[in-house]
C-alpha cells in the first residue's frame, strides 16, 4: 500500500486531518508527508498538521483541525463542545481548545487556547475528536451562554442519548441554582 493510500485511510477516520505523529505511527515518514503536501495531496494547516485533499469536508473538520493544531493533550472545550454537537443554538467565532501545555506555535485566529486541566473523568470524544463531556462543557459555559440555552442543550443532549437523563437533570439543577432562578419562576 502506498504512503498516500495509508494517509487517505487515516484521514477518513480523523475528519480529513493528518498529523505527523499519526502518520509516523502508521509507518509514513515525515519526509513523505511533506512530499505529498508539495504535490497537492495534502494541504498544510499548521505546524505538523495537514488536511487530506481527497477527503470530502464534513461538519466537524474545523473542530478536529483546531484540536490537532494545539497538540497531543488538547481537548475541545466549553461552548465549542456544544457547537460541535449542535446543541443550544451556539455559533462560535473561535473554537476553544483546552490544554495545559505552553503553545508557542502560530495558530489561526479561529482557534482560542483555554488554559485549564480537563480531568480524565470529564473527557470524552466527539467522533474521535478529544473533547470535554457534554455536561462539563455546559457547566463551564455558565455565565457565558444564556441559561435557557444551556437548559435546552441539556434536554436535547438527553433526548439524543449524548448524556444520561439523570445527569442532564443534575446539571440543569446546578445551572438553575447557580443563577438563582427556576423554570417555575420563569413563567411568572
Amino acid at each position: 500500500m502506498s504512503y498516500r493510500s495509508v494517509l487517505r485511510e487515516l484521514a477518513f477516520d480523523t475528519h480529513g486531518v493528518v498529523t505527523l505523529a499519526e502518520a509516523g505511527s502508521c509507518g509514513v515518514p515525515a519526509v513523505e508527508v511533506r512530499k505529498l503536501a508539495s504535490r497537492g495531496a495534502l494541504v498544510r494547516l499548521g505546524q505538523g498538521v495537514y488536511r487530506m485533499a481527497e477527503v470530502a469536508p464534513g461538519p466537524l473538520d474545523e473542530f478536529a483541525a483546531a484540536v490537532a493544531l494545539v497538540g497531543a493533550d488538547a481537548v475541545l472545550a466549553d461552548e465549542s463542545v456544544l457547537a460541535a454537537y449542535d446543541l443550544g443554538q451556539i455559533n462560535v467565532r473561535r473554537i476553544k481548545v483546552a490544554t495545559t501545555a505552553r503553545i508557542r506555535k502560530r495558530l489561526p485566529p479561529t482557534v482560542e487556547i483555554v488554559r485549564k486541566q480537563v480531568p480524565t473523568h470529564l473527557r470524552s470524544d466527539i467522533e474521535g475528536i478529544p473533547s470535554m463531556r457534554v455536561g462539563a462543557a455546559a457547566l463551564a459555559c455558565h455565565g457565558k451562554v444564556m441559561e435557557t440555552r444551556l437548559v435546552d442543550a441539556m434536554n436535547s443532549a438527553s433526548a439524543r442519548g449524548l448524556i444520561d437523563h439523570g445527569e442532564a437533570q443534575r446539571i440543569i439543577s446546578e445551572l438553575e441554582a447557580a443563577d438563582g432562578w427556576s423554570n417555575a419562576e420563569e413563567g411568572r
